[in-house]
């Protein structure tokens, strides 16, 4: 995968700085391409610099985040725009939501949870680009694309990278370095990433019971898909059904 550039968007300096000096863009296949101190200067700045992503704070002057999001959004759809905020309430949430953001942070930044939310979005941009990709006919392309097809429709089996290996008589270390070359986040990023997005949409599409959702996506047991879960979205599968289901 392409390294992917950054726009960093925050009326605080020290902000930005800590951003570029905390948290390891290169492990994660990205570059700091740019900064803007308010809105106006955002939008100029996504103009010129057309970045992949980029981090946005809502309470920016001269224009707030979430209007540069919207206007963006009406030329760049495929761009990924991640809210770092101090705000939290769930109606800023809600409308984020609306503007199809990628993730909402709350300051102060978590690093690790960052890294897990730059892990997230590289996987979505995998699977929104896997047709294109398949079309190239590359053959470690077409190898990925079969394995992520196999996660997707095992996902609620034990899988591992030997599994995996028996499965398409490649060895396990040569899968491992497919994932990290071809979406750029490790085999098991990438499987708990798939299976906690299918168990958001099981928590809000059904009233199944946690222990049920948590075999549904591979965890046999709940105290585990739990643990998991809240890591992921910062809290409990029972408070994200209530938090989400009632707010509509």
């Amino acid at each position: 995968m392409k390294k992917l550039n950054v726009l960093l968007v925050d009326d605080e300096i020290k902000i930005r700085e800590g951003f570029k000096r905390l948290f390891d863009w290169k492990e994660h296949g990205c570059e700091v391409v740019g900064e803007a101190s308010d809105g106006m200067e955002a939008i100029n700045q996504i103009e010129l610099l057309k970045p992949d992503i980029v981090i946005m704070d809502i309470n920016i002057p001269i224009m707030s985040g979430l209007k540069v999001i919207e206007l963006s959004r009406m030329k760049y759809p495929s761009m990924a725009f991640i809210i770092v905020s101090g705000y939290d309430d769930f109606s800023y949430c809600r409308q984020a939501l609306r503007l199809q953001i990628t993730d909402y942070i709350l300051k102060p930044v978590n690093f690790e949870e960052f890294g897990m939310c730059i892990n997230r979005l590289k996987v979505a941009l995998y699977e929104s680009g896997q047709q294109s990709e398949k079309d190239t006919g590359e053959q470690e392309t077409r190898t990925i694309i079969n394995i992520t097809k196999y996660l997707h429709e095992h996902m609620e089996e034990d899988i591992s990278l030997g599994i995996l290996a028996e499965k398409f008589h490649l060895s396990p270390q040569y899968i491992s370095q497919l994932f990290k070359s071809e979406i750029g986040v490790n085999f098991l990023a990438y499987l708990t990433n798939l299976r906690m997005e299918k168990a958001k949409k099981i928590l809000l599409t059904t009233a199944l019971p946690i222990t049920e959702v948590a075999g549904r996506v591979g965890y046999g047991d709940y105290r585990v898909f739990t643990k998991v879960f809240k890591k992921a979205e910062n809290m409990t599968p029972s408070q994200y059904r209530r938090e989400f289901v009632e707010a509509e």
